[in-house]
């Protein structure tokens, strides 16, 4: 079995303004997140946020342990959110077994313990998207299935933006620590997301761009929205966002996205909106 870990330090907005094309992907891109047979996560200084693609191929995989934690247990004084968005697998969590179909969630409350990821059919392997970040208190493990997704529909055609916010793991639906997880898809013709744009100082957040053709790719807005910068990304491309970057992207083609969140508070309207005449 093979788990790996990378860190991403902080970087700072006057860095990013300076950075080149690898110098921004280095900073901010995940790449090669789902691969076949192993467990990789990467532990991002941003809120401590840990983004992991675990791919079970013949056999399971366990993550029972992450050293960068600094503990003896990954779930000791961490909570955890998983979504399948490949074929059906099973989270065994606390001895009891979750069978996730495709973009199905569980929500892992603190102090349950080792994970165990399988797939039903290794040639049709589920992938299992992972995002956890420190808890305080435990909360309840659910199995959060499509329908119980709370759905926000915003945008419209007119905008190329009309779309379904699929909220997964929020107070409306499912008790957590700090996490905030959902999905977003688009309805025919729309592409752009999360614009207009906006920041919030009090969290950090993560997109997951995922549903997507070999050759399409969405570009990626970031940075200060005076000091915008863009990164060019493809299917099962995870990319970071800091509390003072904004985070949008438009795809030329269709697409969807998992956004998580973890920071000070749990108001999912919790951002600071930028006026378009502020971007630049």
């Amino acid at each position: 079995m093979t788990i790996s870990v990378s860190v991403r330090q902080v970087v700072g907005p006057e860095d990013t303004a300076r950075r080149d094309t690898q110098g921004l992907r280095d900073g901010f891109v995940i790449e090669e997140l789902f691969r076949p047979g192993e467990a990789n996560l990467t532990y991002s200084h941003l809120d401590r946020m840990i983004i992991g693609g675990i791919v079970p191929a013949s056999a399971a995989l366990n993550v029972e342990r992450v050293p960068e934690t600094g503990t003896d247990g990954f779930l000791d004084r961490r909570e955890a959110a998983i979504i399948n968005i490949g074929g059906a697998g099973t989270v065994c969590v606390a001895g009891k077994a979750y069978e996730l179909g495709f973009q199905e969630a569980l929500y892992v409350g603190m102090g349950e313990g080792a994970l165990s990821f399988a797939s039903i059919d290794p040639v049709e392997p589920a992938l299992f998207y992972l995002l956890s970040a420190p808890a305080h208190r435990t909360c309840p493990t659910v199995h959060i299935k499509r329908d119980m997704a709370k759905k926000v529909k915003l945008g419209s055609a007119d905008e190329s933006n009309a779309r379904t916010i699929n909220q997964y793991v929020h107070p409306d639906v499912c008790e957590s620590c700090q996490l905030l997880v959902g999905l977003t898809v688009f309805e025919p013709g729309s592409v752009w997301n999360t614009m207009p744009a906006h920041v919030h100082d009090r969290r950090m957040e993560v997109y997951l761009y995922f549903g997507m053709q070999e050759a399409t790719r969405v570009f990626h807005f970031m940075g200060e929205p005076g000091e915008t910068r863009h990164v060019v990304l493809k299917n099962h491309e995870a990319v970071l966002s800091p509390g003072w970057s904004i985070h949008s992207g438009a795809g030329t083609g269709r697409y969807a996205f998992i956004w998580a969140m973890a920071g000070d508070n749990m108001s999912f309207t919790d951002m600071d909106r930028v006026p378009m005449e502020s971007l630049r």
